[in-house]
């Protein structure tokens, strides 16, 4: 079978020891997270995981079945890339003489739909919100201004089609 991109989305409790289950789940049959993210989610006091992996599509049905033996766990998901609407966020700390000795950069941040965030005598940040390639190449270009941090988040992603997560609570709640 073919691998390919799964983005998970794991809704549950944030309990303490969970992310920790779930990692174990894809360490014992040796796969690499690509991403993960968490944050709170659309319904009050539940948080989602949003974890990608490359899987064929019988190993991401197995690990799904195990993540929501988790007690804390509600219901997880599984979509393709092509199922999904999806970005990542970059934050670039670059020398502040770049910005004013060399004018060259500033076409590199306007040609990458990116945003300076701030701005001191010692470093200028750079906000770049989209595809991992994207994010990637604005890295590649900045590297030679004097690039003094990178960090990039996980994915975040939102379904092309409704999920139904709440109708699936509400009949939990019967």
């Amino acid at each position: 079978m073919e691998q390919k991109n799964y983005t998970i989305s794991i809704y549950a409790e944030n309990n303490v020891g969970l992310l920790s289950r779930v990692s174990a789940i894809f360490l014992k049959r040796h796969i690499n997270i690509d991403s993960l993210n968490t944050s709170m989610s659309e319904i009050e006091n539940i948080f989602r995981f949003v974890i990608v992996a490359q899987l064929t599509e019988e190993q991401v049905n197995k690990i799904v079945k195990q993540i929501e033996k988790q007690i804390e766990v509600i219901k997880a998901f599984y979509h393709t890339d092509e199922e999904t609407i999806f970005q990542e966020s970059a934050l670039y700390k670059v020398k502040s003489n770049s910005l004013f000795e060399q004018r060259q950069i500033q076409n590199v941040i306007k040609k990458s739909h990116a945003n300076i965030v701030t701005v001191n005598p010692e470093f200028f940040v750079i906000e770049k919100t989209g595809f991992r390639e994207e994010t990637e190449q604005l890295y590649k270009e900045l590297v030679p201004y004097g690039l003094l941090q990178f960090v990039r988040s996980g994915r975040i992603s939102v379904t092309k089609s409704p999920m139904q997560i709440s109708h699936i609570l509400k009949e939990f709640s019967k």
